[in-house]
């Protein structure tokens, strides 16, 4: 490519609009990756945590089960038996609470909290996504206008307007909207990635706080059976 042309004789060629918006494009750029990967590493994680559930359900004891969830304290499964025992214990604790809240609907609000602590921490970075993907390409555009508009002053105070004077800054303007679809294009695959990963932790998620649910008041874990019956009966209700 000619040393005359591309991005850096753009860059030297800029003003301080032209500059400020390819600034604001590598900020946005840098960002969404920085949540893509910190996100990526945490859902894999968190996929690889849920894995323990079944050990957890073939342990001895309750305090057995927590070990084999492992140690870590931003383990969503972990702080879900947490949250389910100790609401379990403070319902069994206090008599005066069954007056007005069954021990069922008492363990269904502990978890449900700590199900929303979890999904809060899920969707955390997700809006700077949404964010760089949305508005990306108009940055770029902006660019790209703003290019055009001094090249056409600069053809036009030249007085000449032949195609190898208008190409090459016209181009280069050109250049900030493949730069401005560069960056949002990335954002709104990793955004669309993560959710759909969200969507499969969560649902573990409720499904581990279901078993939790029907321990914790029964005494025993509901099998895939009953939980079926439960489904088609709230289903024909």
């Amino acid at each position: 490519m000619n040393a005359e042309l591309g991005l850096a004789h753009l860059w030297n060629q800029g003003d301080i609009v032209t500059k400020g918006v390819a600034l604001i494009l590598l900020v946005m750029s840098l960002s969404s990756w920085m949540v893509i990967l910190i996100k990526a590493l945490d859902l894999r994680r968190y996929l690889r945590q849920s894995r323990s559930i079944e050990s957890f359900w073939h342990s001895a004891d309750f305090a057995d089960g927590l070990n084999k969830l492992g140690t870590d304290p931003a383990n969503p499964f972990r702080a879900l038996a947490l949250e389910g025992r100790e609401a379990a214990a403070h319902h069994n604790a206090q008599p005066q609470l069954h007056d007005s809240l069954g021990a069922s609907d008492w363990l269904t609000r502990a978890m449900r909290n700590s199900i929303d602590e979890s999904t809060a921490r899920l969707q955390a970075g997700l809006a700077v996504l949404a964010s760089v993907g949305s508005t990306a390409p108009f940055v770029g555009l902006f660019g790209t206008v703003w290019g055009i508009y001094h090249a056409l002053l600069a053809i036009g105070t030249a007085g000449q307007a032949t195609i190898d004077k208008v190409a090459g800054p016209v181009g280069e303007a050109l250049i900030m909207t493949a730069l401005g679809l560069a960056v949002a294009i990335p954002a709104v695959l990793g955004y669309n990635a993560l959710v759909r990963g969200n969507k499969g932790v969560l649902f573990k998620l409720n499904r581990f706080a279901h078993d939790l649910h029907a321990y914790f008041v029964t005494g025993a874990r509901v099998s895939a059976t009953d939980a079926g019956k439960v489904v088609a009966m709230k289903k024909g209700s």
